[in-house]
């Protein structure tokens, strides 16, 4: 299967597919200072319609496994393929987060975009479940949203009919994870920092001609874009 030259990632068939906030550009600052060896082997972690294994595959050589909870992998697979990559290069898994089907020690690196939110609340859950399947020295690499310093204290009625309160629910602030990462005992935090690409990242997924798209409008034109950004966390494993 002969790869694609030159994927732009701006084209119809891949900006119809990103669920939020645009992967690639919350990937292009987060992977800024990548040290996941090329050619390693990755879990994209709650990687949606595919949108972010595409990039990975493409741009670092990496051979992803595209693992969602909710997304049909045979859809994913057909969308790979129209970009040219087999299954060789881009492995579609249906799992949920907290049941990972994969080895110990299997993962030169995890990345989570826009995801790690809802299933990595658990002081524990680093320790005890994900980087197990990492190997030792390898890396994770997660992007979350947050609420920074302008957020109210509480959410207006425009945004609770758009988003639920369990979705609220997972939404912190950076203090929140830090603490929570902290309590880590097999990684050391390399970085933990406000994104500068939350703002374009969110713009991209507002112009999208989908009704969640069009939800999310609601929201964030009632004042939640003034206190809505992502973090960037970055993990090195070193005790199994």
């Amino acid at each position: 299967m002969k790869k694609l030259e030159n994927i732009e990632y701006n084209c119809k068939e891949i900006q119809s597919k990103i669920m939020g906030p645009n992967p690639i550009k919350l990937l292009i600052e987060l992977l800024s200072n990548n040290c996941i060896a090329k050619n390693g082997y990755v879990c994209d972690l709650g990687c949606g319609k595919g949108v972010s294994s595409v990039y990975l595959a493409n741009e670092f050589g990496f051979k992803v496994y595209a693992t969602d909870i909710c997304i049909n992998p045979r859809k994913n697979k057909v969308f790979f393929e129209n970009m040219g990559f087999s299954q060789n290069e881009i492995v579609p898994v249906l799992a949920d987060a907290n049941k990972l089907p994969f080895k110990k020690n299997f993962f030169d690196g995890i990345i989570s975009i826009d995801s790690y939110n809802y299933f990595g609340c658990n002081s524990k859950y680093l320790d005890n479940n994900l980087l197990s399947f990492l190997k030792k020295g390898g890396y994770v690499y997660i992007s979350v949203p947050v609420t920074n310093k302008n957020f109210p204290g509480q959410y207006s009625p425009e945004v609770l009919s758009v988003w639920s309160q369990n979705q609220l629910n997972t939404i912190h602030d950076i203090k929140y994870w830090k603490n929570l990462i902290s309590c880590c005992r097999k990684a050391e935090i390399v970085d933990i920092y406000e994104m500068k690409s939350s703002e374009e990242a969110w713009s991209d997924w507002l112009k999208q001609n989908n009704k969640y798209a069009k939800q999310d409008c609601i929201a964030i034109e009632a004042g939640a874009r003034n206190y809505l950004t992502f973090i960037a966390i970055v993990l090195r494993k070193v005790n199994d």
